[in-house]
């Protein structure tokens, strides 16, 4: 509830035209409160529970597809779960991290993050050194295409289906549909 609140007034006011104390005034809580559950002002925005909901997703797949092949769908399926029903908490917290610096900044960390849940989902297949290298250059690779694919679904005003517009893009990159 305090994070929809965030997303609303950095919506209508701006992310740096909107403080801490106006989230915690409008979610009906204290700043103490809003601060226990969100350390930062960026968190408001950008905690999210993606990376669990991926790695289960990667770690459901067959181990014999290629890694690419396993992310991609674990990204697809992922993205097809946060976009079922009213989308548009999701497309406004995307657009203030595209249109924010130190939004834009601090996602870079919620990639990183993003990255290792899928190589943690992958479990024992990344465990040695070579193996965890070629699946953190898969993961990364996934996750700059899914990026493009989310910033196009952002310009679209998310007219377009989310997780078709990651397959799409999943296929310019990697030659076939990773489905």
């Amino acid at each position: 509830m305090i994070q929809a609140h965030a997303v609303r007034l950095f919506g209508r006011r701006g992310y740096d035209g909107t403080t801490v104390n106006d989230v915690a005034a409008a979610a009906g809580v204290s700043p103490m409160t809003v601060y226990r559950h969100f350390p930062t002002k960026e968190d408001l925005v950008l905690a999210d529970q993606n990376g669990p909901l991926v790695a289960e997703r990667i770690a459901a797949t067959p181990a014999g597809q290629p890694l690419v092949r396993r992310i991609g769908t674990a990204l697809v399926e992922s993205a097809r779960t946060l976009t079922a029903g009213d989308d548009r908490f999701l497309l406004a917290r995307l657009r203030l991290m595209i249109s924010t610096p130190a939004l834009r900044a601090r996602h870079l960390d919620n990639h990183h993050l993003l990255q290792q849940a899928i190589v943690d989902g992958l479990g024992d297949e990344a465990t040695d050194p070579d193996a965890a290298f070629r699946a953190t250059a898969a993961a990364s690779a996934c996750l700059a295409v899914m990026h493009t694919a989310l910033v196009r679904w952002a310009q679209d005003d998310g007219r377009t289906d989310l997780a078709d517009l990651i397959t799409t893009a999943l296929a310019a990159a990697f030659g076939d549909d990773p489905r």
